[in-house]
């Protein structure tokens, strides 16, 4: 059967402009980063994203390495023979700067090894061009110059519509920034690593570029913060597969207390966890946008309610950070 969009789709997610450009994205969109692969189940892969669709969320975020470099071709083909007449409807993203395959081209940020990068991409997932594409991380071996001039070819070649990076300090992205204005083209967000009990980006600058949104991945922490560890840890979980160094039982058991606390704070705004999480981040500064993943259509339907959460009072965003005190996660 032909997929139909929601005709309600629109009604209730909010859209916020990234950086200074007149592009609106979703205040929560979806990642691939695990259970897209060529080995999840493909029927749950596109009821996901067609029930994140029908939520609004019409942003979908890919790198040329998730699930074991499959991801773009299981969403591509979704996207492509599903939803291409949505085209103009939905963004879609992707990255190169993290290993990919073997040799000195198949990582990091020469310009041989993101255009390469891009060309393999754009090829896996069907698409004519990337509507925001982002360098994965800032290599301290390539000259900035040489990374963000290739992207920018690339953007006046039609490839990409926007540029981001994707964990940079606040002044390489900054930097970078400056080197696409020269070229007239749109580098807009930074995509980092930031939840309730991980700030490390805090003290790294990210929140101070004016011209750049920043974009947040792992809002839940692994799952942490999803309140799936309260009564112990599955066997099926990330934390239970033991193959996950954000997520081991140390840092279950840790922080569960915390978490409790924090799934009450959360009640008390009719919140579920989750939503509570993802709204935290979307009151942070310079916060656009937050990437959720998910294994579940159910998962997606509730997170993206979470931008219509009510707005959570500076008592109880201090409340939230005496609860994790003394609780942050550290490891690079």
């Amino acid at each position: 059967m032909e997929y139909s969009a929601s005709p309600t789709r629109y009604d209730f997610m909010k859209y916020n402009y990234a950086g200074k450009s007149g592009l609106k994205i979703p205040a929560v969109q979806l990642g691939m980063w695990y259970n897209f692969g060529r080995d999840a189940d493909f029927e749950n892969c596109k009821k996901m994203i067609f029930t994140a669709f029908d939520n609004g969320i019409t942003m979908f975020d890919l790198a040329n390495n998730y699930c074991n470099s499959t991801a773009e071709f299981v969403a591509g083909e979704i996207l492509t023979k599903h939803m291409s007449k949505y085209r103009d409807q939905y963004l879609v993203t992707s990255k190169a700067g993290y290993y990919d395959w073997e040799g000195p081209y198949g990582e990091w940020g020469s310009k041989k090894s993101v255009i390469a990068s891009l060309d393999k991409s754009l090829k896996k997932t069907g698409l004519e061009y990337f509507d925001l594409f982002y360098s994965h991380r800032f290599d301290p071996n390539t000259p900035l110059e040489e990374t963000i001039n290739a992207l920018c070819d690339a953007v006046h070649q039609g490839k990409i519509l926007y540029l981001g990076v994707s964990n940079y300090t606040g002044e390489n992205a900054q930097k970078a920034f400056e080197i696409a204005k020269a070229r007239h083209v749109p580098l807009i967000v930074n995509q980092i690593r930031y939840n309730i009990f991980d700030r490390r980006t805090e003290a790294l600058g990210t929140q101070d570029t004016e011209d750049l949104s920043l974009v947040c991945y792992s809002p839940l922490e692994q799952g942490l913060l999803s309140g799936k560890y309260l009564g112990g840890i599955p066997q099926d979980s990330r934390a239970g597969k033991k193959t996950n160094i954000w997520l081991t039982d140390e840092v279950v058991k840790k922080r569960v207390g915390a978490v409790k606390k924090l799934c009450e704070i959360a009640a008390s705004k009719s919140a579920t966890l989750p939503q509570f999480a993802i709204k935290w981040l979307l009151q942070r500064r310079r916060v656009a946008s937050v990437i959720m993943g998910a294994s579940s259509p159910g998962q997606i339907a509730d997170c993206a309610k979470a931008p219509s959460c009510p707005d959570i009072t500076p008592e109880e965003l201090a409340l939230v950070d005496e609860t994790v005190k003394g609780l942050f996660i550290e490891r690079i």
